[in-house]
């Protein structure tokens, strides 16, 4: 028998006296009321002391925060049970913490990425209990280990590798520097008595064997029962000691899948030990990774990633709820999404997140929690480390959606190819945790799925780790220092990194800064130098922004059409290249990055871009050929139809070729020569067309192209739900664009970067519950494309001297 009470009300939290000499007198004043599961800066936002640490330059006028020591404390009443043992259990306490009941202490801990567990029946009094935890700052015991272990190499001028907490919490170059602490899980009493189920491991397997390993804590040796019950199939066993393991068959099982490869199936699992009762799913399915050129199998078939990597959703982790990850994860399948890379500067994610990967069929890649630095391997390190990764790898191993373990992000590299050597001068950096010590637990723990050391790896220690030929790559000098251009230069295996920047949208800056008028550094940017490459990036390929609304704009449209060029060179590589996984999904507050949905969650162009470069089916001219990429179940046959065309619309050369591509599969096409090679590069487009999916190539880049002046008629009409605007092309307009949130914050467009021929018509579809200017709908800010007429007034609205970096 077992009763649970959860601890988490009557909280109030305090700082420690004598902490940094800038925290503000209100803090130090007094306790204000805490919110558990929660952390120390949402308490002080909530309690008015502080403001919202996303806003403005918020960020770095909080910095005390990361600095101070916390108290939390509460008290709770307590009668005496029937029961024997009861145990105070801390699913998430965020980091260095020092639990005390009643004035003893029960523990000291330090590592955000495991839950504890403390008897405490001896110490609980009949009538009033005081429960306190004490956090120390993470940066002083950060800097504490740094000095004891000696300097490691990493990214940032931070101490985030000697304190196991999300490295991203120290500040990345999309992130802030907020060092947070807290509470940041459920915190309870669970009272019990004779024996519990302290951990269920079901493995399963796509033949319908399942294995439950149970793992046993008692009070008491006399034999206990255990039962487990799938799909009307149940096993039993008598357990004596504390581990068991039950095997279970499911006759004719429903394999799971993969999202586009078929359903998701999952198996209701329950295992019981007396009254006490774990409950979970499952699914049947098998997965491998081809090492050789690093490619996933799920079910014996080959998949390709259409993947993105994901950082924490918010910077707060106790605000981020399973409706908010289902927001976020409706949006990845929206844009034809199938993998998820949970990336190494993180966390490991909540229950929520791997439950709906499951129930959507996206596949997850986990990387263990080290990334871009160079890691202690003494202790305390060694321990926390193997104790985090056991209880991790045990609570998502039955998961069918999670297909990878992956040791770390960039550090191999770093070693390899950062100058790391020569600064480490010996010292222990990780290795020993991606070769050694995790792969061991992955082994033991959750044999059935694969573990790759680190990304990018090239498949064996000796060899550089970014080789583009073998295993995964990062392709960070794009952005960094070349052209977008250069994908084309790639002929990689598998592209677990890859990204350029734009701005967040319209409405996400405007809520974020208080600047009149806007300019580019309205927006947060924490990137080396972003400003610039922001604007070194638009190349010739579009032309430079005169005002804030232009930067915004074509710095955004410059985003899209990058990640769209890598994405279509690297699927149409396929089955030679198995795999893209973008950077990055999401974004944990408003500021200019890689992202394709902003610190708001609204979408940006980028996001539009994705859906059409990651659907099934896909037209992409590339080197004198069309690669018709066929990413489906069925084959994809009938005309393709090329035209060469004037700007005018009026056609040059026509050619229909029969063709017909293979369930996943590309074919490459030589295009025509009456259509290959323009007469006008400046004056001419193509177009090529497969049943419903066009692309438009222009022979030149826009700057280049000798585009006429917008003509068009635009009508808004309301419609329910919304609104609905119709644009009739009188030109050619290049990427055409609404941008509805200038209106309503709320509002969403389900179109984006539309190139229409003359005479051609768009419908766009304006989701809002407001009303709005119909004539604001269709003109200028809010309505844009590349050739659009100088509006009226631009000279006033030019950019500041200080904007305008080259």
């Amino acid at each position: 028998m077992s009763s649970y009470r959860p601890l988490h009300d009557g909280w109030i939290l305090s700082a420690v006296p004598g902490g940094p000499a800038d925290v503000p007198a209100p803090v130090t004043a007094g306790s204000v009321p805490a919110t558990v599961p929660g952390c120390v800066h949402t308490d002080l936002l909530a309690a008015g002391l502080i403001d919202d640490p996303y806003l403005d330059d918020n960020e770095r006028r909080q910095a005390w925060i990361g600095r101070t020591d916390w108290v939390y404390r509460t008290s709770f009443a307590w009668s005496p049970d029937e029961h024997e043992r009861t145990d105070v259990v801390c699913e998430g306490l965020d980091t260095v913490a020092t639990v005390e009941l009643n004035g003893v202490r029960l523990a000291a801990t330090a590592n955000e990425h495991r839950s504890y567990r403390f008897p405490v029946r001896h110490l609980l009094r009949d009538g009033d209990n005081t429960l306190t935890v004490r956090f120390d700052s993470a940066y002083d015991y950060a800097e504490e280990r740094r000095a004891a272990l000696g300097e490691r190499p990493a990214s940032y001028a931070e101490p985030y590798m000697f304190v196991r907490k999300a490295a991203c919490n120290f500040g990345w170059d999309w992130g802030p520097t907020v060092v947070t602490a807290g509470i940041s899980r459920p915190i309870g009493l669970e009272s019990w008595s004779g024996a519990r189920l302290a951990e269920v491991r079901p493995i399963a397997h796509a033949d319908g064997r399942v294995e439950v390993h149970v793992r046993v804590e008692r009070v008491t040796e006399a034999p206990v029962t255990v039962t487990a019950e799938v799909a009307g199939v149940s096993a039993e066993q008598h357990v004596g000691g504390r581990a068991a393991v039950l095997a279970l068959r499911v006759p004719d099982p429903e394999p799971w899948w993969p999202r586009g490869y078929g359903g998701q199936p999952l198996y209701d699992l329950t295992v019981r030990l007396g009254p006490q009762e774990w409950r979970g799913r499952i699914g049947f399915r098998s997965v491998e990774l081809d090492r050789e050129a690093f490619g996933i199998r799920v079910n014996g078939v080959p998949v390709f990633v259409r993947g993105v990597n994901w950082i924490p959703d918010d910077c707060f982790a106790p605000r981020i709820t399973r409706e908010r990850l289902a927001e976020r994860f409706g949006q990845a399948t929206a844009a034809g999404v199938n993998l998820l890379r949970v990336w190494g500067g993180g966390r490991y994610e909540s229950d929520a997140f791997y439950d709906l990967a499951d129930e959507l069929g996206l596949l997850v890649w986990q990387d263990f929690p080290f990334a871009c630095a160079a890691y202690p391997e003494e202790e305390p390190f060694r321990s926390e480390v193997e104790a985090e990764a056991r209880q991790n790898v045990a609570r998502l191993a039955p998961h069918p959606s999670l297909v990878l373990w992956c040791g770390n992000n960039e550090n191999l590299e770093g070693h390899a190819d950062w100058g790391w050597q020569e600064r480490l001068e010996g010292r222990s950096w990780g290795a020993g945790f991606y070769y050694d010590l995790l792969p061991s637990i992955v082994a033991e723990l959750d044999p059935a799925r694969p573990y790759w050391p680190g990304s990018p790896y090239s498949g064996a220690p000796g060899q550089p780790p970014n080789d583009p030929s073998t295993g995964t790559v990062h392709i960070w000098d794009v952005w960094n220092r070349e052209d977008y251009t250069r994908y084309a230069a790639y002929r990689p295996r598998f592209v677990a990194e890859f990204g350029f920047q734009g701005p967040p949208a319209y409405a996400t800056v405007r809520r974020a800064s208080s600047d009149e008028p806007l300019t580019p550094g309205s927006s947060h940017q924490k990137a080396d130098d972003g400003q610039g490459k922001l604007l070194r990036g638009l190349g010739e390929h579009l032309p430079a922004p005169e005002t804030f609304d232009d930067w915004h704009y074509l710095t955004q449209l410059n985003q899209a059409r990058a990640m769209a060029f890598g994405i279509e060179r690297f699927r149409a590589l396929m089955p030679y290249c198995m795999g893209t996984i973008v950077w990055q999904l999401n974004d944990c507050w408003p500021v200019t990055s890689w992202s394709a949905v902003d610190g708001d969650g609204r979408l940006k162009p980028l996001w539009y871009a994705l859906r059409r470069a990651y659907a099934d089916r896909l037209l992409s001219v590339q080197d004198g050929a069309l690669a018709v990429v066929n990413d489906s179940g069925e084959p994809w046959s009938g005309d393709l139809r090329f035209v060469r065309r004037r700007l005018t619309g009026e056609p040059l050369a026509k050619e229909v070729v029969a063709v017909r591509a293979a369930p996943r599969s590309v074919l490459r096409v030589a295009l025509p020569g009456s259509v290959v090679t323009p007469g006008d590069p400046a004056r001419e487009l193509l177009t090529a067309e497969l049943d419903t999916v066009r692309t438009t190539y222009c022979y030149a880049e826009d700057t280049a192209m000798a585009f006429p002046e917008a003509v068009y008629d635009a009508r808004a009409e309301r419609v329910p739900g919304g609104y609905r605007v119709t644009v009739t092309a009188g030109s050619v307009l290049r990427e055409l664009v609404l941008f509805p949130d200038r209106l309503d914050p709320g509002a969403v467009v389900d179109d984006q970067l539309v190139t229409l021929l003359p005479g051609e018509r768009a419908v766009f579809h304006v989701t809002t519950e407001r009303e709005l200017d119909t004539g604001a709908l269709t003109r200028f800010p809010v309505l844009r494309c590349v050739n659009e007429r100088a509006p009226a007034g631009r000279a006033q609205r030019s950019l500041p001297a200080r904007s305008q970096v080259m």
